[in-house]
């Protein structure tokens, strides 16, 4: 039985023992006070209150930091390669918690870290394979970087998780001012399968299991090495975060 189930059903239990034992005392016949029966239930009655005291007075167990390192080399990133501090995203274009946190989180990060130099942001895939379009767009972003739109389309497909068909896309690099038919044929053609298939084993190396997954630290010999984070994160969570890592 879960801890919170027992916690429950000590809950349940001492409420039900405590309330039987004044009705019993009215009924004709009841134990008395020194009856040997009585005293175990009560015994027993104040065991169970003392242990639940115990849990209330006790503080939620932290989850442990758990730690990777990931490589860069060869990644699209944004924002100053000087910076004290790496965030790594594994990111599913076509994954609704990571339009969440582009949406919500990145847009004050952006404004508070990248742009100021404080934070570098890289990007890398992690297309699951519930997604039919994930791994399309995944090359729609590493064709558009050929042309120097990478950034420009991975806003565009975060923003628009629900449109990433060819049609969708191509329209999104014609926006863009991108040579639509150069674009087309490279994703047609799956020239960055392996890169993409090399991100997505570098993810599940380190236990990045679902998107979007975060490695925040300091640059390494070998990569970035870090707190790995799976799930979107509030920028509150995010901002505390980097304060607390900063020099």
């Amino acid at each position: 039985m879960a801890g919170t189930d027992c916690s429950r059903y000590g809950r349940w239990l001492a409420l039900a023992l405590a309330l039987a034992i004044p009705l019993a005392a009215e009924e004709k016949g009841a134990p008395r006070q020194d009856d040997p029966v009585l005293r175990e239930i009560l015994s027993e009655l104040r065991q169970i209150r003392q242990l639940l005291e115990k849990q209330r007075a006790a503080p939620p167990a932290e989850k442990p930091v758990k730690t990777a390192t990931v490589r860069v080399d060869g990644a699209f990133s944004i924002g100053s390669k000087d910076a004290p501090i790496t965030i790594v995203e594994f990111a599913d274009f076509q994954c609704r918690y990571c339009r969440h946190f582009h949406d919500t989180a990145f847009v004050d990060l952006k404004k508070n870290y990248i742009d100021t130099g404080k934070v570098l942001f890289v990007s890398r895939d992690l297309p699951l394979d519930t997604h039919s379009n994930a791994l399309q767009a995944a090359q729609a972003g590493r064709c558009s970087g050929e042309q120097g739109q990478y950034w420009p389309m991975r806003d565009r497909m975060q923003s628009n998780p629900d449109k990433l068909d060819m049609d969708h896309l191509v329209s999104f690099a014609q926006d863009l001012k991108m040579d639509a038919a150069q674009f087309r044929a490279c994703v047609d053609g799956g020239k960055y399968t392996e890169a993409i298939k090399s991100d997505v084993l570098a993810a599940r190396k380190i236990g990045a299991t679902g998107t979007p997954s975060f490695v925040i630290g300091k640059n390494t010999p070998e990569g970035v090495e870090g707190e790995l984070i799976v799930g979107a994160m509030p920028y509150k969570m995010l901002d505390q975060k980097l304060i607390a890592l900063m020099p």
